[in-house]
């Protein structure tokens, strides 16, 4: 079937909302899933007996096979259809959901959780494609401002709506709550899709890099693995050879991208984006503000949880104020970028970092850590997250050429994925690093570990600045 697009040129044409819908939904599970295991970390590790580095990979496992494989997923469906691999990663997900439900032992959540971060990969790709094929272009902004909202729904909504599952206890499920609630949502979503989303596939759609998937696999797993254990093993020689070998897989991965395109293929990544400024830096900037996100919110719940004994409920409504205040100046930074560009970044990024300092001076040399005492301090870093966050990734692909955006926008989407990850091993390892509750008792403990973190997170946050600062000055949204 060829990739039939609908006229366009004119906003006035007809915008498939029920079509669209659909797929948003299957993307607002996929951030969801990312972000709501966060407030159910210290419930699960209470019951199944995990380890800190078993959390951790709770986490991280799903946010690397979900990162590695979702330019893979949007390949896959230019081959054989992009509602037939969106409706393989709806079955994928929903049914590896159950499976995390009722997992009995850490180990099987870890397996389960990384398979639905496959689900996840072959889901999102198809979102953006499917708005490209089915939306008239003179209307496309409009859809993208929905996703974009329920994408920001679905990030900052993790946290309360996980606290809510879980205090609710439906019918004894406590923190399974949280991955049950998928399977209805999961259900129904492929049988939306079934009925009203139409199929369509790339004209000429040439064949998936295996190797390039592989090494690219191989080389995040070596990198996360040893960051995420290491600690708790000590550090052996083996995490270090792991480091060793991880380079040694992206070199090789570089090489692999190489020889593909020179001889005409289509690699995983084209290394030509690279030469463009905008890309080269916005990419490693996309995957710093990532890697602080899940990985600071985990520390934050861990805190309040473990910490200070609050319910998974009183963890989420924590972070309610600091929610609310996301999305507010994410609508405000909507409506500035236009006229401001770069400097929204800029004045975003400077608050965050801010936001982080100012947390670990009050937690270092203020009272004893209390919800009231960092209310506050996590509005601030959410007010400049919403003036950031969101209009990141349109302001670095703005750079890109419109022949190279679909393959930039699978680079960061997979950057994003990847700093997540990673954020998880090295800010989870300096949070579990501080945080002794049966030395110091439990919120002296988490007052300490959870400065650490934020002051982790804030060289982090300079770090983003900087890069910022970077980026081309004349850039403007997309």
């Amino acid at each position: 079937m060829t990739d039939v697009r609908q006229p366009v040129g004119t906003s006035a044409a007809v915008v498939p909302w029920t079509s669209v819908s659909v797929v948003m939904i299957g993307m607002f599970m996929a951030i969801l899933d990312s972000y709501i295991v966060v407030v159910a970390g210290p419930a699960i590790r209470a019951d199944l007996g995990a380890s800190e580095g078993q959390l951790q990979w709770i986490l991280a496992g799903y946010q690397l096979s979900y990162a590695v494989l979702m330019i893979t997923g949007g390949r896959f469906a230019d081959m054989y259809g992009r509602k037939r691999i969106f409706l393989l990663g709806a079955v994928v997900f929903t049914l590896s959901s159950i499976v995390c439900a009722a997992a009995p032992d850490p180990g099987m959540l870890i397996a389960a959780r990384v398979v639905q971060g496959l689900g996840a990969a072959l889901m999102v790709p198809q979102v953006f494609t499917m708005i490209a094929v089915l939306v008239p272009e003179g209307a496309r902004h409009r859809v993208f401002g929905v996703l974009g909202v329920v994408i920001g729904l679905g990030t900052i909504g993790g946290q309360l709506i996980g606290g809510l599952l879980i205090g609710a206890d439906l019918f004894g499920s406590q923190w399974r709550g949280v991955f049950w609630v998928n399977v209805p949502i999961g259900v129904v979503t492929i049988l939306l899709a079934i009925r009203y989303v139409p199929e369509s596939r790339a004209d000429g759609a040439r064949k998936l890099d295996v190797p390039g998937v592989f090494a690219l696999s191989a080389a995040l797993v070596l990198l996360t693995f040893p960051l995420i254990q290491g600690r708790e093993a000590g550090w052996p020689w083996w995490t270090w050879a792991c480091f060793v070998a991880s380079a040694a897989a992206f070199r090789l991965f570089v090489a692999i991208e190489r020889g593909v395109d020179r001889a005409g293929g289509d690699p995983l990544v084209r290394l030509a984006l690279f030469t463009q400024r905008s890309f080269a830096v916005g990419i490693v900037l996309v995957l710093c503000v990532y890697a602080f996100l899940t990985s600071y919110y985990l520390a934050l719940s861990i805190s309040m949880q473990e910490g200070l004994g609050l319910s998974a409920l009183g963890s989420g409504l924590v972070y309610a104020p600091a929610a609310t205040t996301f999305f507010v100046f994410s609508m405000i930074a909507g409506r500035l970028m236009p006229k401001y560009g770069r400097r929204v970044l800029e004045v975003g990024a400077i608050v965050v970092a801010t936001g982080y300092l100012i947390t670990a001076l009050v937690l270092l040399y203020g009272p004893e850590l209390t919800p009231a005492l960092i209310i506050p301090t996590l509005m601030c870093q959410s007010l400049g997250g919403g003036l950031l966050i969101t209009p990141l990734l349109g302001t670095v692909l703005s750079g890109i050429s419109p022949d190279s955006v679909g393959t930039a926008s699978g680079a960061l989407s997979t950057a994003q994925q990847v700093g997540g990850a990673l954020g998880v091993a090295v800010i989870g390892a300096v949070f579990f690093a501080a945080f002794r509750p049966d030395v110091d008792g439990g919120a002296a403990a988490a007052g300490h570990a959870f400065a650490m973190a934020s002051i982790a997170t804030c060289v982090l946050a300079i770090g983003v600045t900087v890069l910022i600062f970077r980026l081309p000055a004349g850039v403007r949204a997309k």
